[in-house]
């Protein structure tokens, strides 16, 4: 029996995270790099995917930054030929990139209080779908395809979020003298809950292979939040903080590893028990 901290270990494997220039895509890439993968970071701002890779390789750890669009089917075939060109194989996919915008500059610019059901722009929905769901399904279809050829093993964490669970608090982002801020937009819980839908219907496909499918869910991660908005979040959570932004890693280390190996299709909540009450 392979002895437990060992089983977390992911040496002589390779990992893609899509959205790795991100807040917590950096802290994803660390993280799989530090328990021995090789770790591709993904990211539409090329510089900023560069960039983490090279601090990375400066700590002594094999990365390669790629830009990546996941809403382009060219852009994501690019990305799964790179992957196998500088490592030569894909074992962990994390799908961490998406659109998470706190407001919506459009609708301030007209004079509407941000992100608004009521007069939400359809093009930003259409991008938000395309870029929080159909990216998701592009870059696992095509990261899947060297996992199948591998013999079908492979470990997928698709990133969800406490509002794919449950409909935001809009509560959390009025202020004390009644002023509102904005809106949690409507794409964003259809899209995670879209995720979690994907992420159940794909580890069911795979039955049969050793190609594992689940859903990390973290809770607000904080990210100079102003201390209003921070104290509003916090009464809404059982450990009564906001997270802070290396408190997904543990979780997404178990995923991405054999530690988790009798698990596919689950979702891990990470929300200092904002979804338990």
């Amino acid at each position: 029996m392979t002895p437990i901290l060992e089983r977390f270990r992911l040496d002589g494997r390779v990992a893609v995270v899509t959205g790795g220039a991100g807040l917590l895509g950096r802290e994803f890439a660390r993280t799989l790099a530090e328990a021995g993968a090789a770790v591709v970071v993904a990211d539409i701002q090329t510089a900023a995917a560069e960039a983490v890779a090279a601090d990375l390789r400066a700590q002594g750890y094999p990365a390669q930054g790629v830009r990546l669009d996941v809403t382009d089917p060219a852009s994501v075939r690019d990305l799964v030929a790179a992957t196998l060109a500088h490592f030569e194989r894909l074992d962990v996919l994390v799908n961490s990139a998406a659109l998470d915008p706190k407001f919506d500059p459009e609708a301030l610019a007209r004079g509407i209080v941000p992100g608004r059901f009521e007069d939400f722009p359809l093009d930003l929905w259409n991008q938000a779908l395309a870029v929080n769901l159909t990216g998701v399904f592009l870059v696992t279809q095509a990261c899947v395809q060297p996992m199948l050829a591998q013999g079908g093993r492979g470990s997928i964490i698709n990133i969800c979020s406490t509002y794919g669970l449950n409909g935001p608090d809009q509560r959390i982002y009025v202020r004390s003298d009644g002023q509102r801020v904005g809106y949690k937009p409507v794409y964003y819980t259809v899209t995670k809950a879209g995720v979690l839908g994907f992420t159940k219907y794909l580890a069911a496909y795979y039955a049969g292979t050793q190609i594992r499918v689940n859903a990390l869910t973290p809770g607000g991660v904080y990210n100079q939040h102003d201390e209003e908005f921070v104290r509003n979040y916090a009464a809404r959570t059982i450990l009564g903080r906001m997270a802070r932004k290396d408190e997904m890693n543990g979780a997404l280390l178990f995923l991405a590893s054999d530690a988790s190996s009798y698990m596919t299709g689950a979702n891990l909540i990470v929300d200092g028990g904002w979804t338990a009450w």
